[in-house]
């Protein structure tokens, strides 16, 4: 099972808070395969250091790495604009395409409304939870 994570869930999951900390535990644990682009992971890293529960840069860096080494990282060939609200948040779904998703877990309203794209089901953290247990 491939996913992508938007950066709300991972962030939240860091900090290991409800829904959310349990899907990175899951990505921790080996459960599924995360699917992330360079764009992806710049924004979280960015989101880290200015999030208002402070982690160190050793935290950060570890973060990180741990996204670089136990992720596939792909480089999207396409280009979407499914997202007219946000369109940064289209980086999630070109990521889930190259990377062939099967999901695209989010806490964000600009995503989960789509709730389907090219059979890339758009869920969130608890809805992903209650289907794969």
């Amino acid at each position: 099972m491939r996913v992508v994570l938007d950066t709300n869930v991972f962030v939240s999951g860091i900090h290991r808070t409800g829904d959310s900390g349990r899907i990175i535990s899951m990505f921790r644990d080996k459960k599924f395969e995360l699917i992330s682009s360079m764009p992806i992971i710049e924004e979280i890293i960015k989101t880290l250091k200015n999030f208002r529960v402070p982690l160190s840069k050793e935290d950060i860096s570890t973060w990180e790495n741990i996204i670089l080494e136990n992720s596939l990282i792909v480089e999207p060939e396409e280009r979407v604009e499914i997202v007219k609200e946000d369109k940064d948040d289209n980086k999630f779904i070109e990521a889930a395409i190259s990377g062939k998703a099967d999901y695209i877990i989010s806490q964000d309203n600009h995503l989960l409304k789509i709730k389907e794209f090219r059979g890339i089901k758009i869920l969130t953290p608890k809805e992903f939870l209650d289907i794969v247990g």
